[in-house]
């Protein structure tokens, strides 16, 4: 009989899910080794990056300090409550961004740290959220959200591709990842096609392969094939009765199916409804386990955005952005109280001794400090624990640094969530205080 070299990972697989076999005689066979450091009996680490264009207010974003004394600018008032849960991250920057000086040359590369073609060309460099996705998405249903409040803008601004400034999630250095801005469509990523995965039994998901396998190997092994099947399927059925009687030990997803109703269609027609519709979206995804990285773009850089619930609807957001006033400060509270309407829903949901924002990294970063195109250094803050790894109230300032890349952030994000590609853009160490 010939003889079929198959990856275990590959045998059996159905949506979302593979199944090792035991040894047949009919297969050789080799396996893939859990990741180290992965307890199954945890909860999964999640990462979203929210991002807001055109920076902040000049003189009041900054914190001092450490814990519940920890003192805040104006900016991020609305995060008070998570000082303990924070870090403030100051003086990082990306050294490709400071060629263009400009808001695409400076967004394009935000998460990568890679360099840009100029000349309406597009080529960035994958954004370090699709790593993470890459090595977790084939255990979720989505491989890695990616919401926007404002479209993607294909047009060329003074030699660089408005690409760049609608996008910080990037697949591959030519492909910035679909974005997703219509919150019925985001919602049916999550829940419209096999809405019910989580009640599917692990067999049933992946019979077809287990047929088409079976049709390949000997009657013994075919025996053997059933034998191993049937104690599935016993330990399944045992584990499912254990958990409706309250039982079962180790983690599930705090919740199978959506607590909230399916969005209307279209885009609102208020921008305050639209974010807050994201931010459900991204903790319900988080929260069913439908996928652990999200980025969230509230707006792009050289964002068109009106704020008329503000009353600040005489100038768009990007002419805002370049004097200091009472309306700008406004405009930027605003979006950090999407950050802290995310954080208070994570920290509200339970996860075994610690809760959802404990096992989350949350990073609000902008691609410049300020409207004046000021990205020698980036406005950073972190909120959540990182799976129990990250300890917050803190303010921590590279400024002084000389090894300051903003990609030794994402090097240390990477390797909470066991991660760890040893280089990433122009970095080659994570911070030690992270």
């Amino acid at each position: 009989m010939t003889k079929h070299l198959l990856s275990r990972r590959a045998i059996l697989r159905g949506v979302g899910v593979s199944m090792a076999l035991p040894w047949l005689e009919s297969l050789a066979t080799f396996g893939d080794q859990p990741a180290a450091g992965n307890r199954a009996s945890e909860a999964p680490v999640r990462l979203a990056v929210l991002f807001a264009g055109n920076g902040f207010h000049g003189r009041e974003w900054w914190a001092r300090g450490e814990g519940r004394q920890m003192q805040l600018g104006q900016v991020l008032q609305p995060l008070n409550d998570f000082r303990e849960r924070m870090l403030f991250i100051s003086g990082l920057y990306n050294a490709e961004a400071q060629r263009g000086n400009i808001h695409s040359s400076q967004t394009g590369n935000l998460l990568s740290g890679a360099p840009l073609a100029a000349g309406g060309d597009i080529r960035s460099g994958t954004s370090f959220d699709q790593l993470a996705a890459q090595r977790y998405g084939a255990a979720t249903k989505v491989p890695s959200l990616v919401l926007a409040c404002e479209p993607g803008n294909p047009s060329v601004h003074k030699n660089y591709s408005m690409i760049y400034s609608s996008h910080i999630s990037w697949s591959s250095p030519t492909t910035p990842t679909p974005l997703e801005i219509y919150p019925a469509l985001a919602f049916d990523q999550l829940f419209r096609d096999e809405a019910q995965r989580g009640d599917r039994s692990v067999l049933d998901a992946v019979m077809v392969d287990a047929r088409d396998v079976r049709r390949n190997i000997s009657n013994s092994d075919q025996r053997k094939l059933d034998e191993y099947l049937d104690s599935v399927r016993e330990v399944e059925q045992r584990i499912d009765r254990a958990g409706r009687r309250g039982e079962l030990q180790g983690w599930r997803p705090t919740l199978e199916r959506p607590n909230i109703q399916r969005p209307a269609d279209g885009i609102p027609q208020n921008i305050a409804e639209h974010m807050r519709l994201m931010c459900d979206i991204l903790v319900l995804a988080f929260q069913t386990d439908t996928t652990r990285v999200c980025t969230l773009k509230l707006n792009n850089d050289h964002s068109s955005l009106r704020f008329p619930h503000l009353r600040v609807d005489y100038m768009i957001h990007h002419l805002l952005s370049h004097s200091d006033t009472n309306d700008w400060l406004r405009v930027n509270q605003f979006f950090v109280e999407q950050v802290a309407y995310i954080a208070r829903r994570l920290d509200a949901i339970r996860e075994g001794d610690r809760t959802l924002l404990d096992n989350t990294m949350l990073l609000f970063l902008s691609s410049m400090m300020t409207g004046q195109h000021d990205a020698s250094q980036l406005p950073a803050v972190l909120v959540g624990g990182g799976g129990g790894r990250i300890r917050g109230g803190r303010a921590l300032n590279y400024r002084k640094n000389g090894n300051r890349q903003m990609c030794r952030l994402y090097l240390s994000m990477l390797d909470k969530m066991n991660v760890r590609p040893g280089r990433f853009g122009d970095a080659t160490e994570p911070l030690g205080e992270i």
